[in-house]
């Protein structure tokens, strides 16, 4: 047990798909897991371990932002002995994309201080895991799933004052969320395996969004393409 997490070791897989919001984690439980048992409730960070196919999988969510994130992946991958992470999460397009496009991120890149503070990287960019991230494309190729490539953007700020677009112009970012640098850079630091799956669930440019429902329940594309792919995970 952490200060944050209140289950056991054997209460958990050694892969986790963690979406931001727990109400998601609670209703991959609900839709898509058998024999699925609530493992974590501290703080309202709902955390389930069930089946998929026959694989158990956990699923709990992350929070928003590099801290909670950092928290939450940090303590699974180094007190939990989980070796797979999946954000499965939504994000702010930049380029000319659709509401519910599915971005499979290579890179994530950031102004935070996350991993200068974490153990002194001084790199603005970190990457996924190229085990998951062909995993995944494998998938998606195999189930006719549509999926875009490429770096995402993580910001610390969700209401920006100033529009400095250097960063995501440097590294040609397909799009906005808060998560996944914190998560690269724990996996990074302990020799695990990080990647995310994203949905486009706004749009910068053209002033379109998702409901709060819609966020919430209607992201199953991005939801099965994870659990597909975990299931080749260690084979």
């Amino acid at each position: 047990m952490t200060p944050h997490l209140e289950f056991k070791k054997e209460d958990i897989s050694n892969i986790v798909l963690m979406p931001g919001d727990p109400l998601r984690a609670k209703y991959i439980s609900d839709n898509y897991l058998e024999n699925s048992i609530e493992i974590n409730d501290v703080r309202n960070m709902l955390g389930y371990t069930g089946y998929y196919k026959g694989k158990k999988i956990t699923v709990i969510g992350s929070g928003m932002g590099n801290p909670s994130m950092g928290i939450y992946s940090y303590e699974l991958y180094k007190f939990y002995d989980v070796d797979y992470i999946i954000r499965i999460g939504t994000c702010g397009a930049y380029k000319d994309l659709k509401l519910m496009d599915v971005i499979l991120v290579d890179n994530s890149c950031s102004e935070s201080t996350y991993a200068k503070v974490l153990d002194d990287y001084n790199l603005d960019i970190v990457k996924s895991s190229d085990y998951l991230n062909k995993l995944i494309e494998e998938k998606a190729k195999e189930k006719d799933i549509n999926i875009l490539r490429g770096n995402i953007h993580c910001s610390d700020v969700f209401y920006k004052e100033t529009n400095n677009t250097e960063l995501i112009d440097k590294y040609n970012c397909l799009g906005v969320e808060m998560e996944t640098f914190a998560l690269f850079s724990n996996a990074r630091l302990l020799n695990k395996n990080a990647s995310a799956i994203i949905t486009v669930s706004d749009s910068i440019n053209h002033d379109l969004v998702l409901s709060q429902e819609e966020r919430e329940k209607s992201l199953n594309m991005m939801i099965i393409l994870a659990l597909e792919s975990i299931l080749n995970i260690g084979e």
